[in-house]
């Protein structure tokens, strides 16, 4: 699995990182140029194992890669620099520049989110209407592979879609003639004959700059002879209708998972040899798992959830935890993020770790670990690691024997400044980032992922732009191959659109949680969240990305100390009635303040928790609220600005939802729309001779 992975689609000057896969440290790898524009002087460093490759000319450039396998090749399309997206992934480490807190849970350097994402790159600075965006669609017609695009430009603008181009790149991994593509527009065809094992395509959409691209996979199935001749289809490609033919079953998925390597194809898979009907598996790899869009998250700060230790009976830390699931289950959850649990260096939030493989002595072991985990999923609820990837504690072995001491073995596992001292950010004392150009040090983290990977049900991904996109790639793709459902979440703020191209699932709305800071403190009219809900679009993430709404977490101020309790109880409505998946940080629905504090569960408020359940009651119960459903701006009139009206919708049902930060009752009137004036939060009818009243909350049935 050396192979350095997917195709990549940049601009000239970006930099992007080259490293091979599942490395062995003691190997010899050696990369070079094979083929350039003719105007291009750009080379490579045969010496290093991870090289930083600089498009200097737009074109296509084939890079090799010797490994000790066989000889590797990989296609990047540069694009000129004037099409270079703002804000995109680095490929180094991402991002670079602003404060955040000492946990190791931070912030991304390059702004600080806004009423619409300032910070977030909005536009181009090339073209002026910024990033479009393309979404893929597979289907096995005849006996060809079709791969169709659907392009969108920038919602800003002036370029006709028709006038949208798309590129293609089919998977260098794969094995497939150029000669048997064939490209008409916005759809590439392959024959059947033609593929092995299997296919992926990428593509991009190029107008005033290049969008974030998108993938299909076709994997060949079989079925035993004298089958229907089916066409298995995951994800978006479900239904199977655009193949004509019938979709697979969750069985049908769990079985095609099976036998996956590492790398995402088949292990020992003699099919086409093999007396059967064969048919094809369509796959599209950036969808986010299916059961991922529709839970409630719920952070869990391990040290203080289960409230102060001189009141716990439980053996261990993770029994305490373990004590409130029935709790958590009551409640409406079903997905839990749980902090750091790995030996660290006694820094209660755990982000300072001092092994990678260990569960923290003071919380468990890792029998412990699982059997909480175990716990979770027989109440039906998936568990997320907290994954820390782009440091290590200055207390780990290797750093202490590292640090002043450039003849110790571990010298190189850390970046280092010209003073000695090792490199981080923000100028944090306890930790010291990791060296990824160094192999040893993939592997060491590359066996932590498999060493949790088998445990829980996704990773939340901390400081996610401060590693390499080709760690996160090769990641992904590892522990995909072992559970496709597996989620993956990451921490970036501000956001980065290039991140869901074969890196993550799901992303921190930070454009939305500044936003929802800003409307709380009466800093902004309460409309600006629409405007925030749009910035996904205008930064260019396409339309299958996925996102957590949040209003607090452990790294932030309480929503409710900083804004008060009226527009906390509209700032939880605006978790469950904005298009996303909500996530509640342990504490919030009942009124905590403190941002670390053991919870205080005997003090608990009442008005928020019941608040809560009826709102987690009402997400599950109105189906326009959920993941597929709909946001509609609609014209509305309010006498206050702090209250702000939008339609969800899904298969012909709507739903006007109403959200009010202020500390007066709101009234609003609909221009246009006719509701049920009874709200299904409250089961109260708010209709008065004004119009509707609304206190924090509220959903009225469009008749």
């Amino acid at each position: 699995m050396e192979h350095p992975g997917p195709p990549r689609f940049v601009a000239v000057g970006d930099a992007v990182e080259l490293a091979p896969r599942d490395p062995d440290p003691a190997a010899t790898y050696e990369w070079r140029i094979r083929a350039a524009p003719l105007n291009s002087t750009v080379e490579l460093d045969p010496d290093s194992a991870v090289v930083e490759f600089v498009p200097d000319a737009p074109g296509t450039y084939e890079i090799e890669l010797d490994a000790p396998d066989r000889t590797h090749r990989l296609t990047i399309r540069a694009f000129p620099g004037e099409l270079a997206p703002t804000a995109r992934a680095g490929g180094a480490s991402g991002a670079s520049g602003i404060s955040g807190f000492q946990s190791g849970s931070a912030r991304s350097p390059g702004g600080s989110g806004g009423v619409s994402g300032s910070g977030s790159g909005t536009h181009s600075e090339g073209g002026g209407g910024g990033r479009p965006r393309v979404q893929l669609h597979g289907a096995v017609e005849g006996s060809d592979l079709v791969v169709r695009a659907d392009p969108q430009p920038h919602p800003d603008s002036d370029t006709d879609r028709d006038d949208v181009v798309v590129e293609f790149l089919v998977d260098d991994r794969d094995d497939v003639d150029e000669s048997d593509v064939a490209v008409d527009g916005w759809e590439l065809r392959i024959p059947t004959s033609a593929v092995g094992d299997r296919v992926r395509v990428h593509a991009v959409a190029v107008a005033d700059s290049y969008s974030v691209p998108d993938t299909i996979e076709f994997a060949r199935e079989a079925v035993p002879d004298g089958g229907d001749g089916r066409v298995v289809t995951i994800g978006s490609e479900g239904s199977g209708t655009e193949a004509g033919t019938e979709a697979g079953s969750a069985d049908a998925d769990r079985t095609a998972d099976r036998d996956r390597t590492p790398d995402g194809g088949r292990a020992g898979d003699d099919s086409r040899d093999d007396p059967e009907t064969e048919a094809f598996e369509i796959v599209r790899p950036n969808d986010p798992p299916a059961w991922a869009t529709e839970v409630t998250l719920y952070e869990i700060y391990v040290r203080g959830f289960a409230g102060p230790p001189e009141e716990q009976d439980a053996d261990t830390v993770f029994d305490a935890l373990a004590e409130r699931l029935d709790y958590l289950d009551d409640l409406g959850v079903d997905c839990l993020w749980l902090t750091p649990v790995l030996q660290n260096d006694h820094a209660p939030h755990g982000y300072n770790i001092t092994d990678f493989f260990s569960i923290a002595e003071d919380l468990g072991d890792r029998e412990d670990y699982e059997r909480f985990v175990e716990a979770a999923h027989d109440r039906g609820m998936k568990v997320l690691f907290d994954l820390v990837m782009n440091h290590s504690a200055r207390d780990h072995p290797f750093f202490q024997d590292a640090y002043g001491n450039p003849d110790s073995e571990y010298y190189d596992w850390y970046d280092w400044q010209d003073s000695g001292e090792p490199e981080t950010y923000f100028e944090w004392e306890y930790i010291a980032n990791w060296n990824f150009s160094n192999l040893k040090v993939r592997r060491h983290l590359l066996d932590a992922v498999d060493t949790w990977s088998e445990i829980a049900d996704g990773f939340r991904c901390d400081m996610a732009w401060a590693v390499p996109d080709s760690f996160w790639r090769e990641l992904r793709d590892r522990v995909k191959a072992r559970d496709r459902d597996f989620l993956l979440l990451d921490e970036t703020i501000p956001y980065i659109a290039d991140f869901h191209d074969g890196m993550f699932d799901m992303h921190f709305d930070t454009t939305l949680y500044f936003t929802l800071r800003q409307v709380g403190r009466g800093d902004e009219p309460a409309d600006a969240i629409l405007d925030a809900i749009d910035q996904r679009a205008a930064v260019g993430f396409p339309p299958h990305a996925a996102f957590m709404l949040y209003i607090e977490n452990h790294d932030e101020t309480r929503y409710v100390v900083e804004c008060g309790d009226d527009a906390a109880l509209a700032a939880a409505g605006a978790l469950v009635t904005l298009p996303g998946v909500p996530m509640l940080y342990g504490g919030q629905e009942l009124g905590q303040r403190g941002r670390r504090d053991a919870l205080a569960w005997d003090q608990a408020r009442e008005e928020f928790r019941e608040h809560y359940d009826r709102l987690l009651d009402v997400r599950e119960a109105v189906d326009p609220l959920g993941y597929a459903g709909d946001l509609r701006r609609i014209d509305y009139d309010a006498d206050t600005d702090r209250a702000v009206a939008f339609e969800r919708s899904l298969d012909g049902e709507a739903y006007v939802c109403v959200l009010n930060f202020g500390e007066s009752t709101a009234t609003v009137t609909l221009d246009g729309l006719e509701v049920d004036p009874t709200d299904v939060v409250s089961g109260a009818s708010l209709a008065t001779a004004e119009g509707l009243a609304v206190d924090d909350v509220a959903v009225f049935p469009v008749v």
